[in-house]
């Protein structure tokens, strides 16, 4: 990597909030302005993001993963607000979301499935524990084996009508198990050979701009779907907002029953707080044309999401600040 292209990797990294900021913001205006481009980068969001999953995980040793798994209170306390808390939280949401059945589907889809690729930097801005966080991160892909058992306890015998298995296994495969196993091949091949270890190195250096791409990519092929529909997204907005407020203090909370030190506790906030609407935003694309509309909910959440983690890195380290 020549000397110039390395410091423009260095300045996004430095950068990555008003980097992703002003991808959303431009993926807003070109959803706006050329509506028929839609379509097009609906096709667009599984490669993309395929490719941001498999930096992802590239940073992910595999000798990391095997190290999160003895770091026991912090991997159970993760564990605990993604799998057992969140899902409670949105349970007492549940019965005051808009009726609309394709609304409460997105609403679903989204919150009870945990962040595993932005909550990395936000955590870090942050002071939080990004490393054990990023070593968890494969042991959250769980969510992906849950969500259906999840969503069944939500919509009941209504969720055999409306979704089908196909879409989950499809990805489940493209979006993690291919990534992830192409990620430790990678690793692999960087332990063997020299050639190898600068691929992974260079490889590593597009995360920041996979993540704008990707956010563009989403924004700009929901925002022409918001047409009339408006109204009824913006319904969502406050539980979202209220989902933020309620995890930062949930999160806290989860730290003091678990002892953990400051950086982890930073950590399970984070991770307790956002949420994978990347990932689940295929599975919303699949649902019949009725529920169209499920996608822009997922997608509102980003937008939330990403306002209220700039909130987040200048909070937390003030509630959980270093002894």
């Amino acid at each position: 990597m020549s000397e110039q292209a390395h410091g423009l990797v260095a300045a996004m990294e430095r950068h990555q909030v008003a980097v992703y900021v002003a991808a959303m913001a431009t993926g807003a205006l070109v959803g706006l302005t050329l509506p028929t481009v839609g379509p097009g980068l609906e096709h667009a969001i599984n490669p993309v993001l395929a490719a941001l999953l498999y930096v992802t995980f590239l940073q992910v040793p595999v000798a990391e993963l095997g190290r999160s798994l003895r770091a026991g209170r912090f991997l159970t306390a993760v564990l605990v607000v993604n799998f057992l808390v969140v899902p409670l939280v949105v349970a007492a949401m549940f019965a005051f979301l808009p009726a609309d059945q394709a609304v409460r589907m997105g609403v679903l889809l989204v919150l009870l499935t945990p962040c595993v690729d932005y909550v990395i930097v936000f955590s870090s801005l942050a002071g939080g524990s990004s490393q054990r966080l990023l070593a968890a991160t494969p042991l959250l892909l769980a969510q992906m084996v849950l969500l259906p058992g999840y969503l069944y306890l939500f919509m009941g015998s209504k969720l055999a009508d409306i979704v089908e298995p196909g879409p989950f296994i499809e990805a489940f495969l493209v979006l993690i198990v291919i990534p992830l196993t192409l990620a430790w091949l990678t690793q692999a091949w960087a332990a063997r050979r020299s050639v190898g270890r600068k691929a992974a190195d260079a490889m590593g250096t597009a995360m920041v701009p996979l993540m704008a791409a990707t956010l563009l990519t989403v924004v700009a092929s929901q925002v022409p779907k918001l047409g009339n529909h408006l109204g009824k997204v913006a319904q969502v907005v406050p539980f979202y907002v209220l989902f933020l407020l309620v995890m930062a203090f949930v999160g806290l909370a989860v730290n003091r029953l678990f002892r953990l030190n400051r950086p982890d506790g930073r950590a399970i906030v984070f991770t307790g707080a956002t949420r994978n609407s990347l990932v689940v935003l295929p599975l919303a694309l699949a649902l019949p044309d009725r529920l169209a509309i499920a996608a822009v909910v997922v997608v509102t959440q980003t937008l939330v999401e990403v306002i209220g983690m700039v909130i987040y890195v200048r909070a937390i380290p003030r509630l959980l600040p270093v002894r």
